[in-house]
């Protein structure tokens, strides 16, 4: 695209917009879906190839993707499989999509930013952004710059070191971590952040599964999930609540169908009936390619948004009748005696809850309850299985907690075939927190830090993303470095965002694309491009791996295989290590040239500052690398506060009331998408083609609220007394609870108030927004710049 030349653009205090673009494209709408993946998905991951002018570059590392001695998908975090691989491929759709944004030959030049202002960059929405292609070489955007510039990768970290050693303290700076980051760099990253001096480590976990380690963490002694993928295999019941696999983690649906052809029983809970948790077409089997392949959930419970905690006590007083007639059957006494706490005044509750009442609350007949209760009470492996639909949920933790004491009921948990299991969204998030990115770190792991390196490092904690995000509002933070990810675009409460960003002196983004948080910066900004992970990643002459951390606590390794499209690409490892050598240069007692001249190095120091890694270089080069401990996986409850019980835990079920004008609204993914990352414009499986801004809602509330299908309306959100606007979507009648609606993030972030967030663990609730819907005014606009 060229600079187009008006009155604004000249302007250079003239801000471009935080928001995708207030337009609409073409809206079609297609027939929902019942079934996922098949052919159709086989086809779509290969036109991404196309698109990308990567056909036979990108083909070839497919067949490397996620196998051994290949490189871990840089999209979900599902895990591979121990023991043989496909050979037809261990990828999914979703992946292969991630793979050809990587993998594509279209590039991002000095010359395409001197062609392109920010202003007009960021009249795009994030679709065209992320189509650009692969950043080249590192740019710079100067104070009042209109044109990002050229810099020398040694100019670069000069001047990162100047602007960090200029700050009248080291908590005035702000280290970001995305989910792609390997374990090597999420190790040295987060030493760099305590040997400077700050814990504010804000990272993605803050914003997808907080919520699940807030929860675990205390009354199972592991913020992670406890079962393996044979468990999948080999069990009788799979619960999954608040969690769509057929776009959030695709290759999750070959292990569904494993096991539900060895007798599982799958009982799918969700808002929408998702395509992903009906039916699966798996397109290595005949069955799936000519067939209508397998049916994947025997029951569907379609719960209101936020309705879950009362669906949940719902179960748990029919399961109660069950034990009540059936005594010794339903329950696990013995397990409950030796391995839990609490159990008396759980039972007791429920002298205070009605079936009905809790039914009605939940959205889902109380025959349709009973029904997974008959599923679930004779059977001991249980595993239940959730994602973003209940960690963005205000009272997520306690939710999670309420799934743990159906477990802890029916001593479904530390045994094979029965536990939890948190999905976690992106391929190493769960390995950045086991490398300590973590805000509030431990005394013990301080210690072992302390007593390997020889420095003390900070012990107050630091910002999480939300903190972060007021802390840079109120000016407590200048300085926000970004490894990975698209800050801006992932948060919630655009515009309050925005404004934050623009507060800092200094932006740093380590990014392998353009994207929205690159033209949203502050005074000065930096774009440090890096290598990706199906990149051939070369150190003093050797072809290095990393090693990521997946669903299921596997450590493996991760080797790239493709020619990096730029000479002037440096991996995140390499860009940390360069980073603390000009900040901290003759002051620091660690020696980040051994770093960065080898990964082996770096792991050979993890393992002495982390527990279960030892024999780390050793053991991650077998053929499927090797499990970390966890107790409770094994049974083994290590808790602070209860010792080695598990405590039932009493909660109580939410008002959700709503005002006659008002709906909930929950924010979601399209098929098309990984996180912020927009691969195309459809969202097949829900019949949305060639279009984003759209609104999901139940036809009983179109006809009342005297609107029409296709109608063009404006939503609004008023949380704190502040007026929130996002304009322009189109109605789109869906099988949804009634009041219930769902959009598309990041569209509508925009209506989630930086305040909106779940109790204990301070994620935004994404999933629980309190909306009103009008008819579509065009003087809206207005109103909007008023803001």
């Amino acid at each position: 695209m060229k600079e187009e030349q008006h009155d604004k653009n000249t302007d250079p205090k003239k801000l471009p917009d935080a928001e995708n673009p207030y337009r609409l494209l073409d809206l079609k709408l297609t027939k929902v879906k019942n079934s996922a993946a098949g052919v159709p998905a086989v086809i779509a991951a290969f036109s991404d190839l196309i698109e990308e002018k990567t056909v036979l570059r990108g083909t070839k590392a497919l067949f490397k993707m996620n196998q051994v001695g290949g490189f871990d998908c840089p999209s979900c975090a599902w895990p591979d499989p121990d023991d043989e691989r496909s050979p037809l491929g261990e990828y999914c759709e979703n992946g292969a999509k991630a793979l050809a944004e990587e993998a594509t030959t279209k590039k991002v030049t000095a010359d395409f930013f001197k062609e392109n202002s920010v202003y007009d960059l960021a009249k795009l929405n994030d679709y065209q952004i992320g189509k650009m292609g692969r950043l080249t070489e590192p740019m710079y955007l100067p104070k009042n710059g209109r044109h990002y510039q050229p810099i020398s990768w040694d100019d670069a970290f000069k001047k990162i070191a100047k602007h960090l050693n200029a700050l009248e303290s080291p908590d005035q700076a702000a280290f970001y971590t995305s989910g792609r980051t390997s374990n090597e760099t999420s190790f040295l990253y987060q030493l760099f952040a305590k040997e400077f001096g700050t814990n504010n480590m804000p990272d993605c976990s803050n914003m997808c599964h907080e919520t699940s380690g807030s929860a675990l963490r205390p009354t199972i002694g592991i913020g992670k999930g406890t079962v393996t993928l044979d468990d999948f295999y080999d069990t009788d019941v799979i619960v999954i609540i608040g969690q769509n696999p057929g776009t959030n983690a695709p290759r999750m649906m070959s292990a569904l169908s494993r096991g539900k052809k060895n007798g599982a029983k799958i009982i799918a809970i969700n808002p929408l009936p998702e395509a992903g948790l009906m039916g699966f077409r798996n397109p290595q089997e005949i069955n799936g390619v000519l067939r209508s392949g397998v049916k994947l959930a025997d029951l569907y419970l379609p719960v209101k948004i936020n309705g879950d905690m009362a669906l949940l006590k719902a179960l748990e007083i029919i399961l109660l009748q069950f034990e009540n007639k059936n005594p010794g059957k339903v329950f696990d006494y013995d397990f409950i005696k030796e391995k839990t706490t609490g159990y008396e005044a759980f039972l007791k509750q429920f002298d205070a809850y009605n079936l009905d009442d809790l039914a009605q609350l939940s959205g889902v007949s109380k025959e349709a309850i009973y029904e997974a209760a008959e599923i679930i009470a004779f059977k001991k492996r249980i595993i239940v299985c959730w994602g973003m639909g209940l960690t963005q949920q205000p009272n997520g933790v306690e939710m999670i907690r309420e799934i743990l004491n159906i477990l802890l009921l029916k001593g479904s948990i530390g045994k094979p075939g029965a536990g939890v299991c948190p999905v976690r969204g992106h391929s190493n998030v769960q390995g950045n927190r086991t490398m300590m990115i973590d805000e509030k770190p431990t005394d013990e792991q301080l210690d072992r830090l302390q007593a390997f390196y020889g420095f003390n490092p900070p012990r107050s904690h630091g910002y999480d993303v939300v903190r972060a995000i007021k802390a840079m509002q109120e000016e407590k933070v200048k300085l926000l470095f970004c490894m990975g990810g698209n800050f801006l675009s992932a948060t919630p409460d655009t515009t309050y965002v925005a404004s934050s960003l623009r507060k800092l002196n200094l932006t740093v983004c380590v990014s392998t694309k353009l994207n929205r948080t690159h033209l949203i910066h502050g005074q000065e900004a930096l774009i440090l491009p890096t290598l990706s992970r199906s990149d051939l990643d070369i150190v003093n002459g050797e072809i290095q791996f990393v090693t990521t951390e997946n669903s299921m606590g596997v450590v493996q390794s991760s080797k790239g295989m493709l020619k990096p499209i730029s000479d002037n690409l440096i991996n995140e490892t390499q860009i940390v290590c360069k980073m603390a050598m000009a900040t901290l240069g003759s002051k620091s007692v660690i020696n980040w040239q051994k770093y960065h001249d080898s990964y082996d190095a770096v792991r050979d120091d993890i393992e002495k500052c982390i527990p279960g890694f030892e024999n780390y270089n050793l053991r991650v080069r077998e053929k499927a690398g090797f499990y970390l401990p966890n107790a409770a996986r094994h049974g083994q409850f290590i808790t602070k506060k209860f010792g080695d019980r598990a405590p039932f835990t009493l909660t109580s079920v939410p008002n959700n009331e709503l005002a006659p004008d008002e709906y909930m609204m929950a924010t979601m993914r399209t098929h098309d998408q990984f996180n912020t990352t927009i691969y195309g414009l459809d969202d097949r499986y829900r019949g949305i083609k060639n279009e984003r801004r759209v609104i999901f809602m139940n036809q009983k509330d179109i006809e009342k609220a005297g609107f029409k299908v296709g109608d063009k309306v404006d939503l609004f959100n008023y949380d704190d007394n502040i007026e929130r606007i996002a304009p322009l979507f189109i109605i789109v009648s869906y099988q949804i609870p009634e009041k219930n609606t769902v959009t598309y993030f990041p569209e509508t972030n925009v209506l989630v108030s930086v305040n909106n967030v779940v109790k204990d663990s301070n994620m935004p609730a994404s999933k629980y927004v309190k909306i009103k819907i009008k008819k579509h005014d065009s003087d809206i606009y207005k109103r909007i710049n008023q803001l």
